[in-house]
């Protein structure tokens, strides 16, 4: 199998166990634990063959001041490069929450310019209830290095600077995944130190409100939730706390048929925290 037609961004747990194993397909869990939990209370088993993506610690600058910061292409290479990765590979991303850092990953690797990456509907709770094969989680061995090369695409990425013009653009609108108590200011931050609010000409989808029962939502149901907010032909920039949660939204865009989505980088974090960047 050296290429996919799939033009959706999501695959199935039944189509990854048609294909699991096949030449090219690589699997990558991108499991972080949701805010308020621990990883000890995390799955501790990956499907069968899958290599850890380690969001936390490897593919996000943790030189930065900024939680889950996107590294430099010539990082980015290097790291997914260690883990074996290539051009050719046809790459599935889950995590074990169902769908949650596993869009995360999707996008990092979109911004990086590679197509062929996807995200596994479900996550591993899917994988399991489809009896798909899984092992313990073990230290990875990785023999050989892939040729994975990054092509960024600044297009997909915003930061405070392109997210202030959007406050004054009406053909660009910032979607906003946190909750919509945060949304309003109605509850204080779960990091310190940040301001209640949300960004001037913004719109609220909670990531919660794409997701049903751990999956994404029917494409139809994601174009109502989408069209109710934006038109078609508006650029979409997706924020959330740390720029974890905003990608869930942005691969929800994108199966709902919106061709323009970029994600904000530093997000609530960054703007949360500025004083000189305006909020309602």
């Amino acid at each position: 199998m050296e290429t996919t037609t799939k033009k959706s961004p999501i695959v199935s747990a039944e189509w990854l166990a048609e294909n699991l194993g096949k030449p090219n397909v690589v699997v990558l869990d991108a499991t972080i634990p949701p805010i308020g939990k621990q990883k000890s209370e995390m799955e501790t088993a990956k499907i069968k063959g899958a290599i850890f993506f380690d969001l936390d610690n490897v593919f996000s600058d943790t030189q930065s001041n900024l939680p889950h910061t996107i590294l430099s292409p010539n990082a980015f290479t290097d790291r997914v490069q260690a883990l074996g990765i290539n051009q050719e590979s046809i790459i599935v991303v889950y995590d074990t929450v169902g769908v949650y850092s596993s869009p995360r990953a999707w996008w990092l690797f979109r911004a990086m310019g590679h197509e062929q990456v996807f995200v596994l509907n479900g996550g591993f709770p899917a994988w399991k209830q489809i009896n798909g094969e899984y092992e313990q989680a073990a230290a990875q061995q990785h023999t050989q290095r892939g040729n994975f090369l990054a092509n960024y695409q600044p297009a997909l990425v915003r930061d405070a600077n392109a997210v202030l013009t959007v406050t004054q653009d009406t053909k660009q609108l910032v979607i906003d995944a946190r909750s919509s108590e945060r949304f309003w200011g109605k509850v204080a931050e779960p990091r310190e130190g940040l301001r209640r609010g949300h960004i001037p000409n913004s719109a609220n989808i909670p990531f919660t409100g794409v997701l049903d029962g751990g999956k994404l939502k029917t494409a139809e149901e994601l174009q109502q939730i989408f069209t109710e907010v934006a038109a078609e032909n508006k650029e979409l920039v997706f924020s959330c706390g740390s720029g974890v949660t905003a990608c869930i939204v942005a691969l929800g865009a994108e199966i709902a048929g919106f061709e323009k989505i970029s994600v904000y980088d530093g997000s609530w974090s960054e703007w949360g925290m500025s004083a000189e960047l305006p909020i309602i």
